[in-house]
């Protein structure tokens, strides 16, 4: 469940940011080198990146949580 939330967020961000992102990238156009404004190799590979980022920072805490005794977390409140 901590997963799917965190990663749920995730990509409705990334699609929110590479909209963005292809809008702005023509505003842009004279600081890229080497790449064209609307490139989507490097639209997807950041999209990868950004998301696996976003699971290994999801699945971390998740496991984490996973491995306390839940009697031992409702005692501790």
């Amino acid at each position: 469940m901590v997963v799917r939330d965190g990663l749920r967020l995730a990509v409705v961000g990334i699609a929110i940011g590479a909209i963005a992102a292809y809008l702005v990238t023509g505003l842009l156009r004279h600081l890229l080198i080497g790449v064209g404004p609307h490139h989507p190799v490097a639209f997807a590979s950041a999209a990868v990146l950004l998301c696996l980022v976003s699971a290994a920072a999801c699945v971390i805490p998740a496991r984490r949580a996973a491995d306390v005794d839940p009697m031992i977390a409702i005692r501790s409140e």
